[in-house]
C-alpha cells in the first residue's frame, strides 16, 4: 500500500483496531525519526500529526545540516563532535536533498573571535566534526575575501575563513524519514489530533485522539507512548499532569526571502551584526534567504509569523554587511517564522539557551523529548528508542539502531557526482518535453531517484505539454497525493514543493490550477473548494503579511 492520501482509510483502520508497541505523537524531524527508528528495529509504530507532517518547526528552520560552529563557540565540544558526525551520515542518507555548501565566513577588527582564534577553532570543528580533507576550514587574507565576496562592506574586513556546511530542505527530509518508516511497516497519519491519554492502573497506554478531517474520535492503544510534538510538548505534559520540573522555552526564529539579482551572494556567508547575533545569507536558486531571528516567544503556536520589526532588523543587519543591496520591504517576497522547543535555563536569553536535547519521564510512563536540532534528529530518535526498548521491551532481543544503515528514498546514490550525472540525464527528457534543463536540478534535490516517477507522469499526459511550467507544478502535486499523504493543497505548496517559501509568484499563479487538480482528483464539492482555496490563500498572504504585525 503506498502512502496515498487516498490511502488515508486504510492507515486510520489501523489506529483503531491494532494495538502498537509504541505510539510516537509529534510529525516533525523529531518524530519521524524517532518512528524510523523503531520500525527499523522491529517495533509495532504509529505515529500522529495534529496538522500536516512537518507543519511546525521542522519546516520552517534555517534549512541546513551544519557541524554546529556556534556550539563551538559556547564550549559545547560533545556537541559539536555529534553532530558533525551525524552531518556526514546524513548527507549519505541522502546526497541528493543534503548538498554541500561551501560557507564564507568574514572577519571584522574588534568583532567576533578574530582571525587566529577563529583559525584554531576552525581547525578544532574540522576534528571534531570529522570534516574531510578536501571540505577542511581555509583562511583567507583580506583580499581573498572581498574576491570571494564583492558586495561585502569592506571595512574593517580582516579577512575571512571558507567552511563546508550542507544545505537541505527540511520539510522533504521529514517526509522521506516518514516514507521511510512506513515501507517499514509504521502506520503513520496526519492531521489526527491527541486529545488525552489512556491510562491503565495508573500508566499510560495510548491516547484518545480525534481524526481532524472528520470530527471522528478515536482510541488507540500502545504499549509506549512517545511526546515528540516540539514547541506543542508542555501541552501535552499538562493534559498528563506532567508538567512539572523543567519547562519549555519557546524562541522564535524568522527567515525572509528576497529575489537572487537584489542580494547576488557566490555563496552561502555567515556574518556576524553588532548586536552580536550571527546571520545566514544562503543563495537557493533564484532566490537568497536570510535568517535568522532569535527572539523570546509567548504568543500562539498556530499562528507564528515574521512582524514588522523581525522583517527590518533582517534587512538592516543584510544592508550593513552588503551595503551596496539597498534591500527594502518591497524586495521581500516571502518569509517564514519557526519556534524553537529549549529547555528554560533561568537567566539565559534566547541566543545563550542550550540546543541539546533532553527526555522527561513522567510518573505514568509518558516519554517527551525536547530541544535539539535538525542535524541531531537520528541520535536524538536513537536516545529515545534505547530507553523505550529498557523500558517496555528488555527482553524482545531487539536489533539496535539501524538507520545509518537506510538509504533514505529517492537517496539511491553512490555519490555527488552521481546526483549530478541524473540532473543532467533528467534535464535531456525535460528538454524532450518543451521544459527548461534548469528545473532538473530542483527535482533532483527534492525528490533525488523519485524525479523519474515525476517525468514518467508528465510524458503520459500529453494534454498538459502545452502549458509546461503548470504541467509540471501538477506532476509534483500528483506525486504528494499518490506517495507523500498530501492531503490538501496548502500541504503541497508549503512543506511538499517549498512553492510558497522559494517561488511565491509561482505558487500564485498556479493555485487555482492545483486547487482544481485537487478537487478532480477528490471529486469536492464547490464547498470544499472554496474552504481550500481560502486556506491557501492565508498562508499565502500570510508569508508576506508582516508590514500591519509589530
Amino acid at each position: 500500500m503506498t502512502f496515498s492520501a487516498h490511502h488515508r482509510n486504510s492507515f486510520i483502520n489501523r489506529l483503531k483496531s491494532e494495538t502498537f508497541d509504541l505510539l510516537v505523537i509529534g510529525g516533525g524531524i523529531t518524530g519521524a525519526g524517532i518512528a524510523l527508528d523503531a520500525a527499523t528495529r522491529g517495533l509495532k509504530v504509529a505515529l500522529i500529526e495534529k496538522d500536516d507532517f512537518a507543519y511546525g518547526t521542522s519546516s520552517r528552520s534555517t534549512k541546513l545540516i551544519h557541524g554546529g560552529l556556534r556550539y563551538l563557540k559556547q564550549l559545547e565540544f560533545a556537541l559539536v563532535k555529534e553532530v558533525g558526525s551525524e552531518r556526514a551520515i546524513v548527507h549519505r542518507l541522502a546526497p541528493h536533498l543534503v548538498v554541500p555548501e561551501k560557507m564564507l565566513l568574514p572577519l571584522y577588527e574588534r568583532r567576533g573571535l578574530g582571525y587566529w582564534l577563529t583559525s584554531v577553532g576552525l581547525k578544532i570543528y574540522d576534528w571534531l566534526a570529522g570534516v574531510k580533507p578536501e571540505d577542511q576550514r581555509k583562511m583567507l587574507t583580506r583580499q581573498q575575501t572581498l574576491a570571494a565576496e564583492p558586495l561585502l562592506k569592506s571595512d574593517g574586513v580582516k579577512g575571512g575563513a571558507l567552511y563546508a556546511e550542507y544545505r537541505t530542505d527540511d520539510a522533504r527530509l521529514t517526509i522521506e524519514i516518514i516514507k521511510l518508516a512506513v515501507q517499514h511497516g509504521a502506520c503513520a497519519l496526519s492531521y489526527v489530533r491527541a486529545t488525552d491519554f489512556r491510562l491503565d492502573q495508573e500508566k499510560v497506554a495510548g491516547v484518545k485522539a480525534v481524526n481532524v478531517v472528520s470530527g471522528e474520535a478515536i482510541d488507540i492503544q500502545a504499549t509506549a507512548v512517545v511526546n515528540a510534538a516540539g514547541p506543542w510538548v508542555d501541552e501535552l505534559r499538562e493534559i498528563n499532569r506532567s508538567r512539572t520540573g523543567k519547562q519549555l522555552h519557546l524562541t522564535k526564529g524568522v527567515h525572509i526571502v528576497v529575489p537572487y539579482h537584489r542580494l547576488p551572494v557566490r555563496q552561502a556567508i555567515y556574518f556576524d551584526v553588532p548586536d552580536g547575533r550571527m546571520i545566514f545569507a544562503i543563495p537557493r536558486g533564484r532566490v537568497t534567504y536570510i535568517g535568522t531571528t532569535d527572539t523570546d516567544y509567548t504568543g500562539q503556536m498556530d499562528e507564528v509569523q515574521a512582524t514588522h520589526d523581525d522583517v527590518e532588523y533582517l534587512l538592516h543587519a543584510a544592508n550593513d554587511t552588503f551595503p551596496s543591496a539597498l534591500l527594502t520591504f518591497a524586495d521581500v517576497e516571502s518569509s517564514w517564522a519557526g519556534l524553537r522547543p529549549l529547555i528554560h535555563e533561568e537567566g539565559k536569553s534566547a541566543s545563550e539557551l542550550s540546543r541539546k536535547d533532553e527526555i522527561f519521564e513522567s510518573p505514568t510512563g509518558l516519554i517527551s523529548i525536547a530541544g535539539g536540532k535538525l542535524t541531531g534528529y537520528r541520535k536524538m530518535a536513537e536516545r529515545v528508542v534505547d530507553r523505550v526498548v529498557d523500558l517496555y521491551f528488555a527482553s524482545a532481543n531487539l536489533k539496535p539502531c539501524q538507520t545509518s544503515r537506510h538509504k533514505l528514498p529517492g537517496g539511491d546514490f553512490d555519490s555527488v557526482e552521481d546526483v549530478i550525472r541524473m540532473q543532467a540525464e533528467l534535464a535531456e527528457r525535460l528538454g524532450k518535453l518543451n521544459m527548461r534543463g534548469n528545473e532538473a536540478t530542483n527535482l533532483v534535490h527534492l525528490y533525488g531517484r523519485q524525479a523519474w516517477q515525476i517525468v514518467a507522469h508528465l510524458e503520459v499526459n500529453p494534454d498538459w505539454h502545452h502549458q509546461p511550467e503548470q504541467a509540471l507544478v501538477l506532476a509534483k502535486a500528483w506525486f504528494a497525493i499518490h506517495f507523500e499523504m498530501a492531503l490538501y493543497p496548502v500541504d503541497f505548496f508549503v512543506r511538499r514543493s517549498a512553492l510558497v517559501y522559494f517561488n511565491h509568484p509561482k505558487a500564485l499563479r498556479y493555485a487555482e490550477a492545483v486547487l482544481e487538480f485537487y478537487a478532480n482528483d477528490f471529486h469536492w464539492p464547490a464547498s470544499e473548494v472554496d474552504k481550500q482555496r481560502e486556506l491557501l490563500l492565508n498562508e499565502m498572504n500570510r508569508v508576506v503579511n508582516f508590514n500591519q504585525s509589530k
